[in-house]
């Protein structure tokens, strides 16, 4: 899939699932609809973070998914992943992109307007939040939707919002001007993750007639 038309961003956190549980969850992230999914595991040993890498990538590159590592850029390559992220106290995005590979997507997280236009010039996509309060990332408070629609025509690459987004917030963040989500806690702790996704995305699909 073409970046630019990626709209649902999902993380396999481990933090919400088990390793053994990854494969599974991706195949219904893909069922889903999700457009692009990164692996996320801050507390896995590097050589079990490798392993599993190198047995999700070969799912994802089956259904034309991109799949991003977060953190492990010199991974990239190894594992057959499309690319990978990185927060604003990790790697720079040029380092990144060095271990990474020139034909790597590199996304990096934001947290306010000014660094989405610094990590907009640099970045293939940024992460844009957190919106809400959200465990996820304890040590940000949530910056609001006021600024989405400035993030949005401002930064030159796809800004995906993210940070306690759920279904039943999702309403109002598209009405504040994006038409990209990164949704985590919502998609592993659904009851039918594959039918949640499709809501996300019938709903992300309805933001783009209208926007």
């Amino acid at each position: 899939m073409n970046l630019s038309e990626a709209r649902l961003y999902g993380i396999l956190d481990l933090g919400y699932i088990t390793p053994a549980d990854a494969p599974t969850v991706a195949r219904q992230m893909i069922q889903a609809g999700v457009d692009i999914v990164q692996l996320r595991a801050k507390k896995l040993p590097i050589e079990n973070f490798t392993k599993l890498a190198l047995e999700l990538a070969p799912i994802f590159a089956g259904a034309h998914i991109p799949f991003i590592l977060n953190d492990h850029p010199e991974l990239v390559t190894e594992t057959g992943a499309t690319g990978a992220h990185v927060g604003q106290d990790d790697l720079s995005v040029a380092e990144a992109r060095r271990l990474a590979g020139p034909h790597a997507l590199i996304g990096k997280s934001t947290h306010s307007l000014a660094q989405a236009r610094l990590g907009g010039a640099e970045a293939d996509y940024i992460g844009f939040g957190p919106l809400f309060a959200t465990p996820t990332k304890p040590d940000y408070p949530p910056i609001g939707v006021a600024d989405i629609q400035i993030a949005v025509t401002s930064v030159p690459v796809p800004v995906f919002c993210i940070g306690g987004i759920k279904l039943e917030n999702l309403p109002l963040v598209l009405a504040a001007g994006t038409q990209r989500v990164v949704i985590v806690s919502g998609l592993l702790q659904a009851d039918d993750l594959v039918a949640y996704g499709r809501a996300v995305k019938a709903a992300l699909a309805q933001a783009n007639l209208t926007a």
